[in-house]
């Protein structure tokens, strides 16, 4: 994790901002302390065993000055979820967009129950990975889909870091480190008391930052 202050936070943010407003998407600020913009950022390289997109948080602190957080994560499912996937229809991918007020606090079930941001707010949409190859691979044949996935976002099983994605996504973002993820969720509590148990996440993809 990075935690950028100053100038480059700034620099940060504009960039960001930018990008989202020029999607259609809502940058939260207001001017208010932890009102976060939660985004995710899908490397144009598609490689699902790779930790090798990012997530980041900005926020204003309680000076009410821009902070940056940065993570490393994966926004798609690894390589044995592809192969194999939990639905007949295929792996879930979550569709580039905003996902306004859809996540809160709460139970990330599975094999190791832990608290997480998860589904709860509001449908997601993703794309159905059919081929089970192992390769995330989507065209204008991929089928799409909208619902309740519980696509959240979590941290994998071990407590501390992960080389390779392996199984710990099946769709849902996922963090490289687990003390990273702990960090970041205490962020999100701190959020939640001054605006209550709900946020947007925002993934989009490496171009858009161009």
């Amino acid at each position: 994790m990075a935690k950028i202050t100053g100038l480059h936070a700034d620099l940060i943010r504009e960039q960001f901002q930018s990008a989202l407003e020029k999607k259609g998407f809502v940058f939260f600020d207001g001017g208010k302390k932890y009102n976060l913009n939660i985004i995710g950022v899908r490397n144009d390289s598609h490689d699902s065993k790779e930790f090798d997109d990012i997530l980041v948080a900005i926020y204003r602190n309680n000076r009410l000055r821009w902070e940056v957080l940065t993570h490393e994560i994966t926004t798609e499912p690894g390589p044995s979820i592809l192969h194999r996937p939990i639905n007949p229809d295929g792996t879930a991918i979550l569709v580039p967009g905003q996902y306004r007020s859809v996540y809160k606090v709460g139970t990330h079930g599975g094999a190791y129950r832990h608290i997480a941001l998860i589904q709860r707010g509001g449908e997601g949409q993703g794309w159905r990975d059919q081929n089970k190859n192992k390769t995330m691979e989507i065209n204008e044949n991929t089928l799409v889909q909208e619902g309740m996935f519980g696509i959240n976002i979590h941290r994998h099983a071990r407590p501390t870091e992960k080389e390779y994605v392996a199984g710990s996504s099946a769709g849902c973002q996922v963090f490289k480190d687990s003390r990273e993820f702990a960090e970041f969720l205490e962020l999100c509590n701190r959020s939640a008391e001054i605006y209550g148990n709900k946020f947007t996440y925002t993934l989009i993809e490496e171009k858009d930052l161009d």
